[in-house]
């Protein structure tokens, strides 16, 4: 994991210097378009061994809203601009700060909110042995999740008792069969818009 680490160091510090241009464009964007609230989104996420972290995106939903933690598609609270963030992930930019001081690796489960990754039990708690991810096998998976869960009536429910459960499989195996070389391909895959095939399934 030596390996992992520092190619998650030196990476994001590379991303944050290459992408600030970036970075500070939407911000402004953000500012201009969305003058209701801040420009970053912060909360708290389960991380390593249960921990709690704060994570940073740029927001990308209006401030007066009282939403669940479960995003669907085409909901009134995600604003035109934020729509755009998440079309092309840009609202997760701010991660690689996670990244850089170490609450966060490039490829992992990706970081829930409490009552989720921290209520697992068993040999699924292996999965607190890891750092969250910007990416992972479970997030290519369900790369369109948010539009999935705009076609099911309770998008809570099926969330919470099909999903969830199909990415608690997912990461545990990647716990449990860790390997560099998938790292890197799934972060090419993330990129790229790509499916791979991983435990013989393609994601």
């Amino acid at each position: 994991m030596i390996l992992k680490w520092l190619f998650d160091r030196i990476t994001a510090l590379f991303g944050l210097v290459f992408f600030g241009w970036v970075l500070l464009i939407v911000a402004i964007l953000i500012r201009f378009k969305m003058p209701d609230g801040p420009v970053f989104f912060c909360q708290k996420r389960v991380g390593k061994d249960g921990k709690l972290f704060t994570m940073y995106k740029f927001r990308s939903m209006s401030t007066n809203h009282n939403g669940s933690s479960v995003s669907v598609a085409g909901e009134s609270r995600i604003t035109p601009l934020g729509a755009t963030l998440r079309k092309y992930k840009l609202d997760e930019l701010p991660e690689l700060w996670n990244v850089l001081i170490g609450d966060m690796s490039f490829v992992g489960p990706r970081p829930d909110v409490p009552g989720y990754a921290d209520t697992l039990e068993g040999d699924d708690r292996i999965i607190l042995s890891l750092r969250p991810g910007i990416t992972g096998p479970a997030s290519l998976k369900y790369r369109n999740e948010e539009e999935l869960l705009a076609t099911v009536p309770n998008p809570v429910q099926y969330n919470d008792e099909v999903i969830y459960p199909d990415k608690v499989r997912i990461n545990r195996y990647y716990a449990e069969h860790y390997s560099f070389v998938a790292d890197i391909r799934m972060i090419f895959c993330t990129v790229l818009g790509k499916k791979m095939l991983y435990n013989n399934e393609l994601i």
